[in-house]
């Protein structure tokens, strides 16, 4: 739960998420963060854009093409942004423990070691060469060869194939992504693999980077993880990551957050659905009172709401309306809010049209 010295963690995170001074170019953004959410691709482009002023979609787009940054289901079995180095050392971490957890859906699904022979002998024949496919046409694939994609079944095919190390997300198309090859879409470094505790070193320093002030039960949450794991992971991050000073809780952050706490949170943001300022801690009542957090997630479906973010404090939610080019914006505001609060947040959505190549229309309450 939040505690007396929620100001300086909000200030500090703030600047940990480059949402206080610019970070540089949008890979630089995944590098910092370790892990973006990107189970909706168009809303993990605005969650690194708008870390990175004047960008574009056309950027960030082009930041997947160049293949530094790779969109794969590395912590919590969940599509996110990673630097494409360390896609391999995480899923070396998560990839068997998620499939673990989905061993039961995978027998009620019918499932297992002759299914995915066939899936991944299929897709590497079908992908070889630098090929790419659609979702549709790798299914297509799969049932002409035996192996039936009805149901749940093909999206775990992909699934399994990526948690292996085998599919990853590829050329941008429209709103989502083509499959390819891992190993050719981004091959590995001619390095030698980093072993499990180098690799939870290098995890832990990144999340805290990007994320702190965190406890290790964030971590275990974020990634997927053990609260063992994340007892090993701090002790091999050495002085990368440092105890944040002044809380209750036994909280890390990297050098220098402290510093940045002493700031007082401010600046109005009109963040992305599933962003990581609200999405990335197992406690998020530092930044939002959690008399609010189903109306972020409504239902606790699992489906985040774009959030807005005043003084570090999530203090709404927001949806777009109206046509492409001439977009509205609909703001939900938890608590009364003032005109001059509302066009504070106006800049933050100009920029959020502009980087679509639109241009906004207005801001409405809604009721």
């Amino acid at each position: 739960m939040a505690t007396a010295s929620s100001a300086a963690l909000r200030a500090a995170r703030l600047s940990s998420h480059g949402l206080r001074e610019p970070v540089g170019s949008a890979a630089s953004v995944v590098e910092r963060l370790m892990a973006v959410q990107a189970q909706d691709l168009a809303a993990a482009k605005w969650a690194v854009g708008s870390r990175v002023p004047g960008s574009t979609v056309a950027d960030i787009d082009a930041m997947l093409e160049q293949r530094q940054v790779v969109r794969s289901w590395p912590v919590r079995g969940t599509l996110h942004l990673v630097p494409a180095r360390m896609l391999r050392p995480i899923l070396a971490l998560t990839g068997a423990r998620e499939l673990g957890r989905a061993a039961l859906r995978h027998r009620r699904l019918e499932l297992g070691a002759e299914e995915y022979r066939i899936a991944r002998d299929t897709a590497e024949r079908l992908l070889a060469g630098g090929g790419s496919a659609s979702r549709e046409q790798l299914l297509a694939a799969w049932d002409a060869a035996g192996c039936e994609t009805a149901g749940q079944r093909g999206y775990h095919l992909i699934w399994w194939l990526a948690l292996d190390g085998v599919l990853a997300c590829g050329p941008v198309e429209g709103r989502t992504q083509r499959f390819v090859l891992l190993d050719e879409w981004a091959p590995a470094a001619s390095d030698a693999p980093i072993g499990r505790e180098a690799t939870l070193g290098e995890l832990f320093a990144g999340y805290v980077a990007g994320h702190g002030p965190v406890t290790l039960r964030d971590f275990a949450w974020w990634t997927g993880l053990t609260l063992g794991d994340a007892k090993a992971a701090l002790a091999a991050a050495g002085d990368r990551v440092e105890r944040f000073p002044g809380d209750d809780a036994e909280r890390f952050a990297a050098p220098g957050a402290a510093d940045a706490a002493r700031h007082r949170p401010s600046g109005a943001l009109a963040l992305a659905a599933f962003d990581e300022y609200f999405l990335g801690y197992a406690d998020r009542s530092a930044v939002c009172d959690p008399r609010h957090h189903d109306r972020v997630i409504p239902g606790g479906n699992g489906v985040f709401q774009p959030v807005l973010v005043v003084d570090g404090r999530v203090i709404g939610t927001w949806r777009r309306a109206g046509r492409a080019d001439r977009p509205r914006v609909e703001l939900e505001v938890f608590e009364a809010a003032s005109d001059a609060l509302i066009r504070r947040l106006t800049r933050p959505l100009t920029a959020w049209a502009r980087f679509h190549g639109a241009q906004l229309e207005g801001v409405e309450r809604r009721a």
